[in-house]
């Protein structure tokens, strides 16, 4: 049976990619994750703030003092004493190219233009196979324009594709007033591929303690309509690879996601709920499915529920979301 895709350039041998996430914090972890039947993995992210953190500590040190006396222009600090944490980052990206044999991806969470996109000329550097440019942002000043939210977007992602010449991937959210649009601005500004969609992080409150607390969420398989329905618009629009994340557990998760025109499938609440052996499991009923059907190839079936290939495109539109009301409404009068 042939799974095998192609995901920003790569030839992936099936199309499930643990996603960026604390499992792929450690290099033995990547390993196991290999052993299991990752096709290629994305590290997990290093934010914008954390670089521009180093670099704010980094030229303070090296200030610290100059004015003493004139002497001390040329006083610098023990490098033992700057935080690296973006270093270290880069120094993981090395080590999981060096023990593994699929293609690493490296991740950066950073949405506003900056010095620090010039990094990504060093993860390129460290060996990364390609960049997945994690874009989170909640724009809460109304004097902001959509399309200003969206300017600010593109030239953020202009400065990382001028940095580097490896695959870059963005992650988006699925908040914009026209995606379609959008997402074909982000393709001719430089991207290679478009993951679909960005999960973000939702705050709860405590009647209890009057305070505002963290929560996040793990996917289950129904998040997985939504990058289903934009998967499957999106694929007959462009070219570019196509990832779905968010929802995907099953086998039948997977083989949907392909049907409507995905690339790769990524995999994250899932192992951090049942371990990363599930990545081998998933493949076995993608594979199980797909001879059952008279599929023996991925190639064969990939796009062929997209919009732009199935008899009803409306379905993916408003028709649907009327259909479902009547359906519901029919149901509930019984």
């Amino acid at each position: 049976m042939d799974l095998s895709t192609t995901y920003l350039g790569r030839r992936l041998r099936t199309p499930l990619v643990p996603s960026a996430s604390p499992l792929s914090e450690g290099v033995d972890q990547l390993r196991r994750m290999e052993d299991a039947g990752a096709s290629a993995v994305v590290l997990p992210s290093i934010y914008e703030e954390q670089i521009e953190e180093q670099d704010r500590r980094f030229t303070e040190d090296l200030e610290r003092g100059t004015e003493s006396f004139a002497e001390a222009i040329t006083y610098a600090p023990r490098l033992a004493d700057i935080p690296l944490g973006p270093e270290a980052y880069l120094d993981h990206v090395r080590r999981a190219k060096e023990a593994l044999g699929i293609p690493v991806f490296a991740s950066i969470n950073g949405s506003t233009p900056g010095g620090w996109t010039s990094y990504a000329a060093k993860i390129e550097q460290a060996g990364a196979d390609g960049i997945e440019l994690n874009m989170y942002d909640i724009p809460t000043d109304p004097r902001r324009s959509g399309a200003q939210v969206e300017a600010r977007y593109l030239q953020t992602v202009r400065s990382v594709r001028s940095a580097v010449k490896i695959p870059l991937a963005v992650k988006l959210s699925p908040f914009f007033s026209s995606l379609a649009g959008f997402a074909i601005e982000l393709v001719e500004a430089g991207v290679d591929g478009l993951v679909l969609f960005n999960r973000f992080f939702q705050p709860d409150i405590d009647i209890e303690d009057l305070k505002v607390e963290p929560s996040m969420s793990l996917s289950t398989s129904e998040s997985l309509r939504l990058p289903l329905r934009w998967i499957a618009i999106l694929r007959g629009l462009t070219k570019a690879s196509l990832g779905a994340t968010g929802g995907i557990h099953t086998g039948v998760d997977a083989i949907k996601a392909v049907m409507a025109g995905a690339d790769a499938a990524f995999l994250c609440s899932v192992l951090l709920k049942q371990g990363v052996r599930r990545i081998k499991e998933i493949e076995v009923e993608m594979a199980r499915w797909m001879e059952d059907k008279g599929y023996d190839c991925l190639a064969r079936m990939k796009g062929t529920l997209s919009h732009a290939r199935v008899e009803n495109p409306s379905a993916y539109e408003r028709a649907l979301y009327i259909g479902a009301l009547t359906a519901r409404a029919k149901t509930g009068a019984r």
